[in-house]
């Protein structure tokens, strides 16, 4: 194609080169959106968990009598889950409001949300970078990562996928505020991060990567041309952070807010429980346990229990691990800094969920990582050719490179979601790729009793206090098994 263009008229190869991209870049969305959801339609399928779900719909009336006034003002001012997301709430009342309590209508606007958020994801990169097929990896990835079936099949995480659909909404107006200069760009992104974070508060970073979305692919710095040295360079940081005062202000008053929610909620653990180096340590794992996930997505489950105790030589070599990626992200981000802004949207990203502020007791979550790991997708979609280059049929390479990492991607995807089709399947599987996992021993007796299998739900209730005898969930329900038992009439 370029041959052909340089020898057109100016004119003319420029129109056609442009409707060409163009044409090519509404097949490819098309494209992409019709593969995310034949993956995903299968969820339509799927029951309601008793895993959150009955606290977000099914038994939350204030959802389930759908848009009121009343239901409305509730949204706004409630903390209940212990958050604070009144546009999620809103979203929940929509979905009522259609599709009624068959829950087919609720997973499936999850997937519509995380279909749509991979478009956003896609134009964005393609809008900043140009790059077409980097663009088009990272968004496939993005929409088809094992890692990221539960915030999709879970209809309780519609705050993750509402939440990064705003996400990227903002960023794709920010970044037309800055190609064009016009307020009311500025204004509407502002307004878009402002309905994030009334999605769910993970937002709170977004400031931080756009000032690194400034350095790489907008490169607002420009700290490389000649005579520009620190003193210019720190001015023009200066600016740039000024720049989002509004966005930074957002995320504070809602990060103030989220706390409040958290230890409204009873939610947030107390230094007494778990102390700051027990919480530094595990934080330190699970970075790399996410990266590790990452790239090898496996024995993924619901819920990750926090150990009882850490060893030091665990923590000592994650941080020797992350220690060494970030000094070789600075060091290569100055030639390709794509290295630096992926890897620093990774760790940046995840700060809020990593445990240092823990909400309740798992030791990571596979929807922490939602947002997070795009950061690793977009260094491995520019770096990959960077690090390959020179090899004969280079080309040949990436392409196969990318499709096997999509097939494979894919094919687990299909595999994780088929777990989470109800509580006894999704339970089941983490309990099989955990140990010592007496949440989910809880949660899966607590399903069998509620069918009448007393004497399996009992086992799991056992089970549970074998691994933590101060479960007192589990206790008291294994008390009401062991009555029903005892005395069948009482559960008629």
């Amino acid at each position: 194609m370029k041959i052909l263009v340089d020898h057109m008229p100016a004119s003319v190869g420029k129109t056609s080169g442009k409707n060409s991209y163009a044409a090519s870049t509404v097949f490819l969305c098309v494209l992409l959106a019709v593969i995310v959801s034949a993956v995903y339609m299968q969820v339509g399928n799927h029951e309601f968990l008793n895993f959150d779900d009955g606290e977000y719909v099914m038994d939350n009336p204030h959802i389930t009598s759908g848009i009121t006034g009343k239901n409305i003002i509730w949204a706004f001012t409630s903390v209940d889950a212990a958050n604070w997301h009144p546009i999620t709430w809103f979203s929940h009342m929509a979905d009522v409001q259609f599709y009624g309590m068959n829950p087919r209508g609720h997973h499936l606007t999850n997937v519509f949300i995380h279909t749509v958020s991979s478009l956003f994801l896609f134009l964005l990169l393609f809008r900043l970078t140009g790059t077409l097929w980097q663009c088009l990896f990272v968004a496939t990835l993005f929409a088809l990562h094992p890692l990221h079936v539960e915030s999709v099949a879970w209809v309780a995480e519609r705050k993750d996928v509402l939440s990064t659909l705003f996400w990227f909404i903002t960023l794709l107006l920010y970044s037309e505020y800055v190609a064009k200069r016009k307020p009311a760009l500025y204004v509407f992104s502002l307004f878009a991060f402002i309905l994030g974070l009334m999605s769910k508060p993970m937002l709170v970073t977004l400031p931080v990567v756009m000032l690194l979305m400034d350095f790489w692919p907008l490169n607002r710095f420009r700290h490389w041309e000649k005579g520009q040295g620190p003193h210019q360079l720190l001015n023009r940081a200066i600016a740039l952070v000024k720049e989002k005062i509004p966005y930074f202000a957002c995320s504070i008053f809602s990060g103030l807010v989220a706390i409040y929610a958290q230890h409204a909620g009873g939610a947030m653990s107390g230094l007494n429980e778990l102390s700051i180096w027990f919480r530094i340590e595990n934080a330190l794992i699970s970075y790399v346990r996410y990266i590790g996930k990452t790239f090898w997505p496996s024995d993924l489950a619901v819920y990750y229990p926090l150990p009882l105790s850490i060893p030091l030589w665990q923590a000592i070599c994650s941080l020797l691990v992350l220690l060494v990626l970030t000094a070789a992200a600075i060091r290569v981000g100055r030639r390709h800094p794509f290295f630096a802004v992926g890897w620093f949207w990774f760790i940046v990203t995840l700060v809020p969920v990593i445990g240092l502020v823990q909400v309740g007791d798992q030791s990571m979550a596979d929807r922490y990582s939602y947002i997070p790991i795009t950061g690793l997708f977009i260094m491995a979609a520019w770096g990959v050719p960077v690090v390959t280059n020179g090899l004969r049929h280079q080309n040949g390479i990436l392409a196969l490179l990318a499709v096997t990492v999509i097939t494979m991607s894919t094919v687990l995807t299909w595999q994780q979601l088929g777990y989470w089709r109800d509580s006894i399947s999704l339970y089941r599987h983490s309990l099989r790729v955990t140990t010592d996992n007496y949440f989910i021993h809880t949660c899966l007796g607590s399903v069998l009793a509620s069918k009448g299998d007393l004497e399996p739900a009992i086992q799991e209730f056992r089970e549970a206090l074998r691994i933590r005898p101060d479960n007192v969930e589990a206790r008291n329900k294994l008390g009401l098994a062991l009555v029903l038992k005892m005395v069948p009439e009482v559960s008629k």
